[in-house]
């Protein structure tokens, strides 16, 4: 009895540090663009420089996803984002509230930028 106490304490305990060191802009990137992505931006909206790809990956294929992480000191919730695709052209998609959005699917259509985002569920 005292081991499953033991362990049933020590989940909570990693449940909440794991929670505690997670940014509240974490989200899931999809890539539903039809381009495979060599490079992902994310930029606070009032920033003006992009600083470094944050991918995380070598590429994102088309139809795959990846784990965008952010330090929890990070305050900003509006940010923009670019992706560089395999030719190298830049696409753009701004203002998006990263602190309420858990995935955010990426669209590239006829020349438009668009992406769906699926928040976190609100607390009742």
């Amino acid at each position: 009895m005292k081991n499953l106490m033991l362990s049933v304490l020590m989940t909570v305990v990693l449940f909440f540090a794991v929670a505690v060191m997670a940014g509240d802009q974490d989200f899931e990137l999809v890539n539903e663009t039809g381009l495979t992505i060599d490079e992902f931006y994310c930029s606070p909206v009032e920033t003006d420089s992009w600083e470094e790809d944050v991918l995380g990956v070598d590429v994102l294929e088309d139809g795959a996803s990846v784990e965008i992480t952010f330090s929890r000191d990070e305050e900003a919730c509006d940010w923009d984002l670019k992706i560089v695709d395999e030719e190298g052209d830049e696409i753009y998609w701004k203002s998006i509230d990263l602190c309420k959005a858990m995935t955010i699917t990426l669209y590239y259509e006829d020349g438009k930028p668009t992406a769906e985002i699926e928040n976190v569920p609100e607390e009742e």
